[in-house]
């Protein structure tokens, strides 16, 4: 129970320090504040899960920064790409698509993304994981509280994606532009947390891809 406490909390810190970044980024590009993410709560599980596979599978690269860096780019690079194709393949919805970016695979990623990724690995193993690693793991009752409402986050969430996933698969409309038009306002009549998934995800239900093919039907 213990390391499972540990690593956790580590998760749970890794998610918010990424789904902060997330904010400020979409503040400083698109001057809005919008809650990233797919679930309701301030974290983004994938920057948690990466941060985990960092600092467990890598720490053994700590004595050689370059080695360390490209070995980041490697599994942070699997992760986002194995992360798009499930959830896709789960919700039938694209989350992320870098299919205008350079040097790009099956737009789930693309090399703009890699020498971040390289640079995060070297920071989290050397410098941002000793010093979280200080805070953690979180007071008991603090920890149990955090579980049940990411638990309960979690559910609730997916729950209302799988509820989604199928609205666009009714829409047989002529043109990209009124399905999508379609689409947002019957989910915008929806309840609160319908209208934060698609502030956070614009193009959640209606990927430009998926909508041409179902135009072309």
């Amino acid at each position: 129970m213990a390391v499972f406490k540990y690593y956790f909390s580590l998760f749970i810190i890794y998610s918010f320090i990424g789904w902060t970044m997330e904010v400020v980024w979409n503040l400083f590009t698109d001057k809005k504040l919008v809650n990233r993410g797919f679930l309701v709560g301030p974290y983004c599980p994938i920057y948690g899960v990466g941060c985990l596979l960092l600092i467990i599978l890598l720490g053994r690269f700590k004595s050689d920064p370059v080695l360390l860096f490209f070995m980041s780019i490697i599994v942070c690079s699997i992760l986002e790409y194995s992360t798009s194709y499930i959830m896709e393949k789960l919700f039938k919805a694209r989350w992320w698509d870098y299919s205008e970016y350079k040097f790009n695979l099956n737009g789930r990623i693309c090399a703009a993304t890699m020498i971040p990724f390289g640079i995060l690995g070297v920071l989290v193993v050397y410098y941002l994981n000793p010093f979280v690693s200080k805070f953690v793991p979180f007071n008991d009752i603090f920890f149990y509280i955090i579980l049940v409402l990411f638990v309960l986050d979690f559910g609730v969430s997916f729950g209302i994606i799988e509820n989604m996933k199928g609205t666009i698969t009714t829409i047989t409309k002529d043109s990209t532009e009124e399905i999508t038009k379609m689409v947002k306002e019957k989910i915008l009549g929806k309840s609160f947390l319908h209208k934060r998934l698609l502030r956070a995800f614009p193009s959640f239900i209606s990927p430009i891809d998926k909508l041409r093919r179902i135009v072309r039907k």
